[in-house]
């Protein structure tokens, strides 16, 4: 009970600071017009707009898809094998962010590296592989690509989350 009046409180007194500086900041513009700006921003005038997306932290999908796009010779190997298992004439580059949400997927989904492993392969299976490429005993390759792209893409995944720590 003591706990819970606490709390209600808090929030009180959190909302109350939130209306005081709401109440702060109309008067400064009511006063100074634009130029109030100046009093909440240091660098206002300089080019904070044209670099506005530099500092954002990128989402680990985002993250993929520019690796699996990037000229890294594993996501060279991945793009190649991609455009050589396509049986029918579409833009399999085009399946690209799709299999990189499968990737995203296929990482988060277990914290075992075996687990991942297979994902990883069995989604590089799903779209490089046709038929013929599975019957000519291809799935070695596709094992090491699947390797070798779940090293990077856990690498991707370790950078990403202590960017955002």
């Amino acid at each position: 009970m003591v706990e819970e009046t606490s709390d209600r409180q808090h929030r009180i007194e959190k909302f109350l600071n939130a209306v005081e500086a709401a109440q702060k900041l109309q008067d400064d513009i009511m006063t100074h017009g634009f130029d109030a700006a100046y009093l909440y921003y240091q660098d206002i005038d300089s080019s904070w707009l044209e670099n506005w997306d530099e500092n954002e932290d990128k989402s680990i999908l985002e993250s993929i898809l520019m690796f699996l796009e990037s000229d890294d010779e594993v996501a060279k190997r991945f793009r190649e094998q991609l455009i050589s298992s396509n049986t029918e004439n579409t833009n399999q580059l085009a399946k690209i962010p799709e299999i990189a949400l499968e990737l995203e997927k296929s990482l988060t989904a277990s914290s075992q590296e075996a687990e991942r492993l297979f994902a990883t392969k069995d989604v590089l299976i799903s779209h490089l592989s046709s038929k013929l490429n599975l019957i000519e005993n291809n799935t070695m390759n596709l094992f090491d690509l699947a390797k070798e792209l779940l090293e990077k893409l856990e690498h991707i995944v370790i950078q990403n989350n202590a960017e955002q720590s």
